[in-house]
Order: structure tokens, then sequence, then C-alpha cells
């Protein structure tokens, strides 16, 4: 099979022939600029001068191009809109270097300055005359939001400051996007997944509005939180406001796109901690689940698209309505988390959704774990969830700079010893 080829049988719970391997289609799929500087000096890929792009300056995740693809037996490449999280787009790179001392280049508009303890100060839209928005701590890796909340006046909250920075997309994105789409099909080989902006309802990360220069109405992540029990009916129509948004955009990208994707990527708001769901059962029907439902049936009334939603944590008591609401990817499968043990989720969900991620554990396997460990964890979780397809390998999360080397490898040739097994059986 090809890449793509073994995408579309394992998400459509066929066996693939193969584990399919995502590393970079999404923001919560890839691997940090710094790691990914470190891997292509490891393969011997470009120069000694080549400097790695920071496609999303939030948590610093960089491109992982094609050259570097195949080494990580990727099947799946990132369609990605210009815009970032901070409000300007990736274009006119410039030099940067990480605290690490990784060189990578960043965003024209991503002007930073220090503050008086070493960390690094970032401004919405790169204008420094504005109040920061985030702040990467002394020796971070990735940046963390100012929460700028103004003194709330319940009888003066209007919805309509909740949404602000969410918008139409123009038409030359719009063109843009569907010439990207174009090269990407046509170019390789991979699995398109479509990451769509603005339809992440909820994500406490997009919250405190970091693209925004002076950001109104509920702007605190404690404050969203509350609001999600003591404001329900504003919660509901800030999230009915950016539905609308979102579905109007689909609309637009969908002739855009048209066959060409195979998965599209709606959400990363997480719903999960590592102990259970963040809210509980009852708030999400009653709060989120009817936009996600809007969203996912216009989708799949209107293409073949597989819908994807990335939520941390224990949020096996929300699986059901997830799948009811018609999302059909489930990611990151944070097996370490309350109630998310691999053989029950397979066993009770497996043949409803797809697992995207769940390959290795992030916080402690694969960084400080050995490389015997890495392998035998990455083994394991492929094979049982990759029983009678419905996979796509990943690690759970983001793949952090500082990961050993060789805990990195181990996992690669896991990969590797899995697909040569599975071909095996099957040839005749």
């Amino acid at each position: 099979m090809t890449s793509r080829e073994r995408v579309r049988a394992a998400i459509r719970h066929r066996q693939p022939g193969g584990v399919p391997v995502d590393f970079g289609s999404t923001v919560v799929t890839g691997i940090a600029a710094g790691m990914v500087a470190a891997l292509r000096k490891a393969f011997g890929l470009g120069g000694p001068d080549d400097r790695v792009n920071v496609f999303e300056p939030f948590q610093m995740l960089g491109v992982v191009d094609e050259d570097l693809r195949e080494h990580l037996l990727g099947d799946c490449v990132g369609l990605f809109h210009r815009g970032t999280v901070f409000g300007f787009e990736n274009r006119d790179w410039k030099p940067w270097e990480l605290f690490d001392g990784a060189k990578v280049l960043v965003p024209g508009q991503f002007n930073t300055e220090p503050d008086n303890d070493g960390a690094i100060l970032m401004y919405p839209g790169g204008d420094r005359t504005a109040p920061p928005s985030a702040r990467m701590p002394r020796g971070g890796l990735y940046f963390d939001n100012i929460i700028r909340q103004e003194p709330i006046d319940d009888s003066r909250l209007d919805p309509a400051d909740n949404v602000e920075e969410y918008g139409l997309l123009p038409a030359d994105e719009i063109d843009w996007i569907g010439g990207e789409a174009e090269r990407l099909y046509t170019e390789t080989d991979r699995a398109l997944v479509y990451n769509l902006p603005g339809t992440s309802l909820g994500d406490i990360s997009d919250i405190p509005g970091p693209g925004l220069k002076h950001p109104k109405g509920i702007r605190s992540e404690e404050e969203w939180y509350v609001s999600t029990l003591i404001r329900r009916d504003y919660v509901y129509e800030v999230l009915q406001r950016q539905s609308e948004i979102g579905l109007e955009n689909l609309r637009r990208v969908r002739d855009a796109l048209g066959d060409r994707v195979e998965v599209i990527k709606i959400t990363g708001a997480d719903f999960g901690t590592q102990r259970g769901p963040m809210y509980s059962p009852d708030v999400y029907r009653d709060i989120f689940k009817p936009h996600h439902a809007r969203l996912c049936d216009w989708i799949h009334r209107n293409t073949d698209w597989k819908v994807f939603i990335h939520t941390c944590g224990g949020i096996r008591p929300l699986l059901e309505d997830f799948i009811d609401a018609g999302f059909d990817i489930i990611n990151p499968v944070q097996t370490t988390a309350d109630g998310m043990e691999a053989e029950g989720l397979k066993r009770d969900f497996g043949d409803r959704i797809v697992f995207w991620g769940g390959g290795v554990d992030t916080q402690k396997t694969l960084p400080f774990g050995t490389p015997e460990e890495v392998y035998a964890e990455v083994r394991r979780n492929i094979g049982i969830f990759n029983r009678n397809g419905g996979y796509v390998f990943n690690a759970i999360h983001n793949v952090q700079t500082g990961t050993p080397m060789e805990n990195f490898l181990a996992m690669l040739q896991a990969i590797r010893d899995a697909r040569r097994e599975e071909q095996s059986s099957i040839l005749p």
C-alpha cells in the first residue's frame, strides 16, 4: 500500500497492511522545533547552517519536511492555514535561537522582548506597543498565556466579545489552501490532514485571546470553567456563534479542497485531566455537544472526510458522546490517564472510533525511559490498537525537545518491526 492507501484503510477500520504513522500533520501530533533540528542532524539531512521553521509558535513546533518524514515512516502530511494563534502569519522568516541553543526560523512578526527575570515576552500581532499576551519562562520550551481579564460586569457581558478573534476566511486564503492541497496531493502519496481554524470550541489555550491586543469578554481560564456552570447561556451562545462561523468556513473550503483530504481536525479543546473529565457528561451534552454535532453532521453530509477530535486526559466517560456527536477519530489517546487503558478502549470502542496516538507515553517513557522500555511499550500498544485496523500511530501528544535520540530511534524500530510482522502475516 501507499501511505495514502494505508491511512484510508485504517480510518475505515480495515487492516492496513502495516500500521500507519503520523508525525507532524497537526499541532497535537507534532515535534518540537529543537527536536526536529536534532532529528535532521541525526539523519544527516541538510547542511550545517540549515534552520527549522517554527510554524506553531505557541508550542514552538517545527515543520517536518518530506525528507525527514520519510525517515520517520510518516504517512500523513498536514494542511495548515497561514495564520498563528498570536495573530500574525507564517511568512517573512527570520533567524531566532531557542534557550537550548537550537537555531530556528520564526515568522517575521514573531517580535519578542526579554522580561526582567530573563523570560521572553510575546506580543499579539507582533505589536510591541500592545500589552504582551504570552510568556516563555527562562529556559522554557514554549509559551504560556498571560491572562488579561478585564473586570467582569455580568450585566454588560456580550458573547460577541468572546468571538472577536474568529472570522470568515478570505477568498485569497481559500485559494491558497486549495493550491496547497493540490500540491501536496500530487507531489506526495501521503494522506492529507486538514487543520480547520476557529472551531476548537472552548479550547482553553485560545480563551485568553493571545492574538488580540485588548481581549474582552471572559478571558481568564478559571473564569471560563466557572462560567460553564454559572453562565451556561452565555457560554452556549459563544460556542453557537463560533460554530456558525466554522460552518460557513467549511462551506468555503469544501470546493477548494475537494476529495484530496482524508481527515479534518476541527477541535483541540481538552476535556480531560489525568484523573477524569474536566466537565461532567451533562455539561458536555448541554453546552458543547450540540455544536460539535452540527459541525460533524455537515462534514459527513458534504464530504468523505473523517473528523478528528483532540482531547487529552481521562475522557472515557465522554467517549460515547463524542461518537454520538459524529467524531470518527480520537487523539491523543492518553493511556496513562485514569480509565484509558489500551485494552479496554480497543475492546469497548475500537469498532466505532479510530485511535490516533497512544503509541508511547511522552510524559515518562519516551523522555525518561530506556530504549528497551520505549520499544516494549510501542510494540505492546501497536499490538492492541492496530488489531482490525482503526489505528494511526503517534506518540501521546507532541514529542518534546530533549527526548533522547536513542529513545526516538527505538520507537521507530518498534514501528518497523510491527509493520514487518503484520505484512509477513498477510503475505500468501
